[in-house]
């Protein structure tokens, strides 16, 4: 899973800014290798699901874990994490809500869907950078995922 076609990071940011932020904190973690960007919920899916301009992307290739912000245009990011968490080849993919809604029902619904984590965006980029950094480290060297079938 390590060869060089493989994704660890699937960053899903509409933001520029935001977008930014989140590559330089992962820069800045040492975590660069390997991070696909998806600036809408429809580009998300299609590199998830190899369709589209992903066409002939095996599953297996990752992401090793996906950040998933809430407000995207075209599928927003619950719509985007109800159908990889409804795939049986994609369902134990990890999950992180990286977003700037504290709106309750967000965070209940994105648990409901299946999230693995819900983070709400620090303001200040120390905050920001260490907690992207955090994350990084720990779902691509702590844990333990199990491998992703390849459903092609």
């Amino acid at each position: 899973m390590n060869d060089s076609k493989s994704v660890e990071i699937l960053l899903v940011e509409d933001n520029p800014n935001d977008l930014e932020l989140a590559l330089r904190a992962l820069t800045k973690a040492k975590i660069t290798n390997r991070i696909q960007i998806a600036r809408d919920g429809e580009e998300a899916l299609q590199f998830v699901f190899g369709e589209g301009p992903y066409a002939g992307r095996k599953l297996s290739d990752g992401p090793q874990v996906i950040l998933l912000d809430l407000k995207l245009p075209k599928i927003d990011g619950l719509e985007v994490l109800k159908r990889i968490k409804g795939d049986p080849r994609t369902r134990k993919i990890p999950v992180v809500i990286l977003t700037s809604s504290k709106e309750q029902r967000d965070v209940v619904e994105s648990y409901d869907l299946g999230v693995n984590s819900y983070i709400v965006k620090p303001v200040n980029f120390e905050q920001f950078t260490k907690a992207v950094g955090d994350l990084g480290f720990y779902w691509l060297l702590l844990n333990q995922p199990p491998r992703v079938a390849d459903a092609s």
